[in-house]
Protein backbone atom coordinates (compact mmCIF):
# COMPACT_ATOMS: atom_id res chain seq x y z
CA UNK A 1 0.00 0.00 0.00
CA UNK A 2 1.37 3.39 -0.92
CA UNK A 3 1.25 6.26 1.53
CA UNK A 4 1.78 9.94 0.96
CA UNK A 5 4.02 12.06 3.16
CA UNK A 6 1.15 13.59 5.14
CA UNK A 7 -0.21 10.16 6.08
CA UNK A 8 3.20 8.96 7.23
CA UNK A 9 3.66 12.03 9.43
CA UNK A 10 0.23 11.45 11.01
CA UNK A 11 1.08 7.82 11.85
CA UNK A 12 4.43 8.83 13.35
CA UNK A 13 2.72 11.41 15.52
CA UNK A 14 0.15 8.87 16.71
CA UNK A 15 2.89 6.38 17.60
CA UNK A 16 4.87 9.03 19.40
CA UNK A 17 2.06 10.45 21.51
CA UNK A 18 0.85 6.99 22.56
CA UNK A 19 4.02 6.78 24.69
CA UNK A 20 3.72 8.70 28.01
CA UNK A 21 7.36 9.82 27.66
CA UNK A 22 6.96 11.03 24.09
CA UNK A 23 8.47 14.45 24.76
CA UNK A 24 11.52 13.18 26.60
CA UNK A 25 14.85 12.12 25.12
CA UNK A 26 17.90 10.50 26.66
CA UNK A 27 19.33 14.02 27.04
CA UNK A 28 16.34 15.39 28.93
CA UNK A 29 12.73 16.53 28.76
CA UNK A 30 11.45 19.00 26.20
CA UNK A 31 9.67 22.16 27.32
CA UNK A 32 8.24 25.17 25.49
CA UNK A 33 6.20 28.33 25.88
CA UNK A 34 2.62 28.00 24.63
CA UNK A 35 1.46 30.55 22.05
CA UNK A 36 -2.21 31.57 22.21
CA UNK A 37 -4.60 34.14 20.73
CA UNK A 38 -6.85 36.75 22.24
CA UNK A 39 -4.37 39.59 22.61
CA UNK A 40 -2.56 38.51 25.77
CA UNK A 41 1.22 38.60 25.81
CA UNK A 42 2.12 34.91 25.62
CA UNK A 43 5.69 36.02 24.87
CA UNK A 44 6.20 37.59 28.31
CA UNK A 45 9.29 36.48 30.26
CA UNK A 46 11.43 35.45 27.26
CA UNK A 47 14.47 34.45 29.35
CA UNK A 48 12.53 32.45 31.94
CA UNK A 49 12.38 28.92 30.55
CA UNK A 50 16.02 28.70 29.52
CA UNK A 51 17.11 29.72 33.02
CA UNK A 52 14.71 27.23 34.57
CA UNK A 53 15.88 24.42 32.28
CA UNK A 54 19.49 25.07 33.24
CA UNK A 55 18.69 25.26 36.95
CA UNK A 56 16.60 22.07 36.98
CA UNK A 57 19.31 20.18 35.10
CA UNK A 58 22.17 21.44 37.27
CA UNK A 59 20.55 21.69 40.70
CA UNK A 60 17.61 19.29 40.80
CA UNK A 61 18.85 16.22 38.90
CA UNK A 62 16.06 16.75 36.37
CA UNK A 63 17.58 16.89 32.87
CA UNK A 64 15.83 19.39 30.61
CA UNK A 65 16.93 20.27 27.10
CA UNK A 66 18.27 23.84 26.81
CA UNK A 67 17.03 26.70 24.64
CA UNK A 68 13.27 26.09 24.88
CA UNK A 69 11.25 27.63 22.08
CA UNK A 70 7.54 28.27 21.68
CA UNK A 71 4.72 26.29 20.12
CA UNK A 72 1.23 27.33 18.95
CA UNK A 73 -1.54 25.72 20.98
CA UNK A 74 -3.22 24.30 17.87
CA UNK A 75 -0.08 22.89 16.24
CA UNK A 76 0.68 19.15 15.91
CA UNK A 77 4.18 20.08 17.08
CA UNK A 78 2.68 20.46 20.56
CA UNK A 79 2.99 16.68 20.90
CA UNK A 80 6.77 16.97 20.70
CA UNK A 81 6.83 18.46 24.20
CA UNK A 82 6.00 16.90 27.53
CA UNK A 83 5.71 20.19 29.47
CA UNK A 84 4.43 23.51 28.15
CA UNK A 85 4.25 26.83 29.96
CA UNK A 86 1.58 29.50 29.50
CA UNK A 87 1.91 33.00 30.92
CA UNK A 88 0.86 36.59 30.25
CA UNK A 89 -1.21 39.46 31.64
CA UNK A 90 -4.40 39.66 29.61
CA UNK A 91 -6.94 37.93 27.43
CA UNK A 92 -6.60 34.31 26.31
CA UNK A 93 -8.78 32.55 23.76
CA UNK A 94 -8.69 29.11 22.16
CA UNK A 95 -10.50 28.19 18.97
CA UNK A 96 -12.44 24.93 18.98
CA UNK A 97 -9.57 23.25 17.12
CA UNK A 98 -6.99 24.62 19.56
CA UNK A 99 -9.01 23.50 22.57
CA UNK A 100 -9.35 20.00 21.11
CA UNK A 101 -5.63 19.84 20.32
CA UNK A 102 -4.69 20.88 23.85
CA UNK A 103 -7.24 18.45 25.35
CA UNK A 104 -5.78 15.56 23.35
CA UNK A 105 -2.26 16.57 24.33
CA UNK A 106 -3.16 16.52 28.02
CA UNK A 107 -5.06 13.25 27.78
CA UNK A 108 -2.09 11.54 26.15
CA UNK A 109 0.50 12.47 28.73
CA UNK A 110 1.28 16.16 28.25
CA UNK A 111 1.39 18.73 31.05
CA UNK A 112 0.46 22.42 31.10
CA UNK A 113 1.81 24.89 33.63
CA UNK A 114 -0.10 28.18 33.71
CA UNK A 115 1.52 31.08 35.55
CA UNK A 116 -0.56 34.22 36.03
CA UNK A 117 1.74 37.13 35.27
CA UNK A 118 -0.90 39.30 36.98
CA UNK A 119 -4.26 39.98 35.34
CA UNK A 120 -4.99 36.79 33.39
CA UNK A 121 -7.08 34.94 36.01
CA UNK A 122 -10.62 35.46 34.63
CA UNK A 123 -9.45 34.77 31.07
CA UNK A 124 -7.50 31.58 31.70
CA UNK A 125 -10.26 30.00 33.74
CA UNK A 126 -12.73 30.60 30.91
CA UNK A 127 -10.30 29.39 28.24
CA UNK A 128 -9.48 26.19 30.09
CA UNK A 129 -13.16 25.49 30.63
CA UNK A 130 -13.36 24.99 26.86
CA UNK A 131 -10.49 22.49 27.10
CA UNK A 132 -11.53 20.60 30.23
CA UNK A 133 -15.26 21.35 30.66
CA UNK A 134 -16.16 18.60 33.13
CA UNK A 135 -13.25 18.97 35.52
CA UNK A 136 -13.22 21.24 38.56
CA UNK A 137 -10.22 23.15 39.87
CA UNK A 138 -8.60 21.60 42.93
CA UNK A 139 -6.64 23.85 45.29
CA UNK A 140 -3.35 22.26 46.35
CA UNK A 141 -2.39 22.30 50.00
CA UNK A 142 1.16 22.70 51.30
CA UNK A 143 1.27 18.92 51.87
CA UNK A 144 1.14 18.22 48.12
CA UNK A 145 4.23 16.41 46.71
CA UNK A 146 4.98 19.46 44.54
CA UNK A 147 6.10 21.27 47.67
CA UNK A 148 8.09 18.43 49.24
CA UNK A 149 11.10 18.16 46.95
CA UNK A 150 13.68 18.22 45.66
CA UNK A 151 13.39 21.60 47.43
CA UNK A 152 11.00 21.76 50.41
CA UNK A 153 8.36 24.49 50.59
CA UNK A 154 6.63 23.82 53.92
CA UNK A 155 4.25 26.76 53.42
CA UNK A 156 3.42 25.89 49.82
CA UNK A 157 3.76 28.17 46.82
CA UNK A 158 6.19 31.09 47.38
CA UNK A 159 5.26 34.72 46.75
CA UNK A 160 7.64 36.22 44.18
CA UNK A 161 6.02 39.61 43.38
CA UNK A 162 3.53 41.35 45.65
CA UNK A 163 1.15 43.19 43.30
CA UNK A 164 -2.03 43.40 45.40
CA UNK A 165 -0.58 41.45 48.32
CA UNK A 166 -2.89 38.43 48.14
CA UNK A 167 -1.60 35.01 49.16
CA UNK A 168 -0.22 32.80 46.37
CA UNK A 169 -2.37 29.86 45.31
CA UNK A 170 -1.71 26.63 43.42
CA UNK A 171 -4.64 25.06 41.56
CA UNK A 172 -4.78 21.90 39.47
CA UNK A 173 -6.92 20.06 36.95
CA UNK A 174 -6.83 16.27 36.89
CA UNK A 175 -7.38 13.57 34.29
CA UNK A 176 -8.39 10.70 36.51
CA UNK A 177 -5.74 10.68 39.24
CA UNK A 178 -3.08 12.39 37.09
CA UNK A 179 -2.53 16.12 37.28
CA UNK A 180 -2.59 17.62 33.78
CA UNK A 181 -2.72 21.38 34.51
CA UNK A 182 -1.02 23.34 37.28
CA UNK A 183 -2.09 26.96 37.71
CA UNK A 184 0.08 29.21 39.88
CA UNK A 185 -1.85 32.36 40.83
CA UNK A 186 -0.91 35.53 42.76
CA UNK A 187 2.69 34.40 42.62
CA UNK A 188 4.49 35.64 39.48
CA UNK A 189 6.64 32.54 39.58
CA UNK A 190 8.04 32.82 36.06
CA UNK A 191 9.06 36.45 36.61
CA UNK A 192 11.50 35.03 39.11
CA UNK A 193 12.98 32.73 36.47
CA UNK A 194 13.99 35.62 34.23
CA UNK A 195 17.53 36.99 33.99
CA UNK A 196 18.47 38.67 37.26
CA UNK A 197 18.60 42.17 35.73
CA UNK A 198 15.06 42.04 34.31
CA UNK A 199 13.12 42.51 37.55
CA UNK A 200 16.03 43.06 39.96
CA UNK A 201 14.58 40.54 42.39
CA UNK A 202 16.71 39.85 45.49
CA UNK A 203 18.85 36.73 44.93
CA UNK A 204 16.98 34.83 47.66
CA UNK A 205 13.60 35.53 46.02
CA UNK A 206 14.84 34.53 42.59
CA UNK A 207 16.30 31.34 44.05
CA UNK A 208 12.93 30.50 45.59
CA UNK A 209 11.26 30.90 42.20
CA UNK A 210 13.80 28.69 40.43
CA UNK A 211 13.58 26.03 43.12
CA UNK A 212 9.78 25.94 42.91
CA UNK A 213 9.97 25.71 39.14
CA UNK A 214 12.46 22.85 39.43
CA UNK A 215 10.05 21.07 41.77
CA UNK A 216 7.32 21.31 39.14
CA UNK A 217 9.55 19.86 36.43
CA UNK A 218 10.78 17.13 38.76
CA UNK A 219 7.20 16.22 39.61
CA UNK A 220 6.28 15.90 35.94
CA UNK A 221 9.45 14.37 34.48
CA UNK A 222 10.29 11.98 37.30
CA UNK A 223 6.81 10.52 37.29
CA UNK A 224 4.05 11.89 39.46
CA UNK A 225 2.33 9.33 41.63
CA UNK A 226 -1.47 9.24 41.65
CA UNK A 227 -2.51 11.81 44.23
CA UNK A 228 -5.54 13.86 45.09
CA UNK A 229 -5.20 16.48 47.84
Amino acid sequence: MQMNGRGLIFILLVLRISDPSYGQTSAGGRIATLEYGGGGDWYANPTALNNLARFASDQANTPVLPNPGSVPVGSPTLFSYDWVHLTGHGNITFTAQEAQNLRTYLQRGGFLHVDDNYGMDPYIRKALKSVWPQSEWVRLSASHPLFQGPFPFPKGLPKIHEHDGKAPEAWALYHGSRMVVLYTHECDLSDGWEDANVHNDPPAVRLQALRMGANILHFVFRGQTPYLP
